[in-house]
């Protein structure tokens, strides 16, 4: 500890995404229209700001337009408005078109705009730094940091140059501390931070246990005869049959479509891969027609928050407050949260600056809680608060039926006032004997893949010679449960081939190669014993998303 440097700061935000970035933006605008100074800087683990970024996404500029009114003129990567919106329910070789008069209004996505939320990543951090905000790319925050009593002073960046077996390398950096007033942790979901600050002031005490998807992507260059921009395709059905989920398909710029698979982490077979699943549903006949003659340019994968208001917890504690996906603002039946984890940050900047004009610190934002609870974004996420549970509990057909019978009648304002529950995904699994081995075509090296050539795709790097960021708290448990009982099936979750059991002196033996992890932090969520840790490397490791 004596060997670090210290920074302070007003306001510390931990990651520069979506809500990090608008927070900071507002932070200065409050500060400029008060005529004060006002010190906010943002730490964020990738190489560059974007660089850990995946979304589909489909964006709803209603924060964007309250946090700059003029953003059109200043140059914006939202360029794509979605000029149609088809929701599609496939079987094995045909699909059938769900009409929009089905739908509530709210689900449509008129005044949106398709593209990578990296690229608006990316735009809003020149906003910020133009307005003063520092921005450190390249350094991941590894440690809370707290007063004497007991309040959040900020946070330590890792050390680096700290070999596999915890020696110094000659290269070696002590990490720096970085003190504020108030910090802010934007971490995105199942942010290792954030998982902390839940257990230390018990956040989620009085709220549901967040469920999460994970969702997978990949980016093609098409054929431009086949290129239709702001063309918005959703998917529900095949290939998903004991599990729910669905598929995406959005024509971006420039001869660009994203595409990509959601697969619900409460699903129950251990043989099930959402790699696979999704490699497959890119060969349904509707999926490959676009994609023939294409090349693909990128992959990644992510986790998602699903839980939805029910599992908002709660949000201020002494010194600090949760953001964006940190908390979980999204909206899971729109694929929406990137505007609620803008809101939410803007919320959590204006009480933040209410308390240091005040002549506050390091205490509670209330003002943050209460904000958020009255905000639209309290509005639009109780509308569809009952979706992911109905489905989790009646299955894909009848959940879908059920859950929208339910928003159609919140809509209405005739809706009732039950709230459903959530169980944690990494309860959810079968024993080995009560499931079926489920066989996934090879990939054919055109329209599906292996997932070694995948991960390839996403310019993940790691310094080899670091302590494992995987971490395991008894080493004996992948044998005895998880592959005795379960088979594994972190061998199949995995989207990025980071585990495997080889055999080592006539015993299996689970192997990590963490160099491939793509950060989605699946098996921190889905881990049957919890035992799987995910930790922050070195800054600047982990995937290079270019416009994800």
């Amino acid at each position: 500890m004596s060997e670090r440097e210290s920074m302070a700061y007003d306001v510390v935000i931990v990651g520069a995404g979506p809500a990090g970035l608008a927070a900071s933006i507002r932070l200065k605008q409050l500060a400029n229209e008060a005529g004060r100074e006002l010190s906010v800087c943002i730490l964020e683990k990738g190489s560059e700001v974007g660089a850990h970024i995946l979304s589909g996404a489909v964006i709803d500029p209603r924060a964007l337009d309250e946090l700059l009114p003029n953003w059109k003129d200043l140059d914006s990567p939202l360029t794509v408005p979605v000029t149609e919106n088809h929701h599609w329910v496939l079987t094995a070789t045909k699909k059938y078109s769900m009409p929009h008069l089905m739908m509530p209004p709210f689900m449509n996505n008129k005044g949106t705009y398709t593209l990578s939320l990296g690229n608006l990543c990316r735009w809003l951090a020149g906003q910020a730094e133009a307005l003063g905000v520092e921005i450190f790319p390249g350094f991941a925050a590894a440690e809370v940091l707290f007063h004497e009593n007991g309040s959040v002073k900020g946070v330590a960046t890792g050390d680096m140059g700290v070999a596999r077996d915890g020696t110094h390398r000659p290269d070696y950096q002590p990490g720096m501390e970085l003190h504020g007033k108030y910090t802010f942790f934007a971490e995105g979901a199942r942010g290792h931070l954030t998982k902390e600050l839940k257990r230390i002031f018990d956040l989620d005490a009085n709220s549901q246990p967040q469920v999460y998807g994970i969702g997978l992507k990949e980016l093609w260059d098409i054929d431009p005869a086949k290129h239709e921009p702001g063309r918005v395709i959703h998917t529900q059905g095949w290939p998903l049959d004991d599990a729910w989920g669905g598929g995406f398909l959005y024509h971006q710029a420039n001869n660009q479509v994203a595409l990509g698979f959601v697969v619900a982490l409460n699903y129950k077979n251990p043989y099930l891969s959402p790699f696979e699943e999704f490699q497959r549903w890119k060969q349904h006949p509707a999926i490959r027609e676009v994609l023939e003659g294409g090349r693909r340019v990128s992959y990644g994968a992510r986790a998602i928050n699903e839980g939805g208001w029910q599992a908002v917890p709660r949000l201020q504690f002494n010194g600090g407050a949760l953001i964006g996906c940190s908390a979980g603002f999204v909206n899971v039946p729109r694929i929406k949260g990137s505007h609620t984890a803008m809101k939410s940050g803007m919320l959590a900047a204006e009480a933040a600056f209410e308390a240091i004009a005040a002549g506050r610190e390091a205490d509670e934002l209330t003002a943050y809680e209460g904000a958020l609870r009255s905000s639209w974004i309290a509005d639009e996420l109780k509308m569809v608060r009952n979706v992911e549970p109905m489905v989790a509990k009646f299955g894909g057909t009848v959940g879908t039926l059920l859950a929208g019978a339910d928003m159609w009648m919140r809509q209405l304002r005739i809706g009732l006032s039950f709230t459903m529950r959530h169980h944690p995904d990494n309860e959810t699994l079968w024993r080995k004997d009560m499931a079926r081995p489920i066989a996934y075509p090879k990939p054919d090296g055109v329209i599906s893949f292996d997932r070694l050539s995948s991960v390839f795709l996403s310019n993940t790097n790691h310094e080899e010679d670091q302590p494992i960021h995987l971490t395991l708290k008894d080493a004996e448990i992948p044998v005895e449960v998880n592959l005795a009982e379960y088979d594994g099936p972190e061998q199949r979750y995995c989207p990025a081939g980071v585990y495997e059991y080889v055999e080592e002196g006539g015993r299996p033996r689970l192997q990590i190669n963490a160099q491939n992890c793509v950060h989605c932090k699946t098996c921190d969520i889905k881990d049957p014993t919890q035992n799987i840790n995910w930790v922050v490397p070195e800054g600047g490791g982990g995937p290079n998303y270019p416009n994800m």
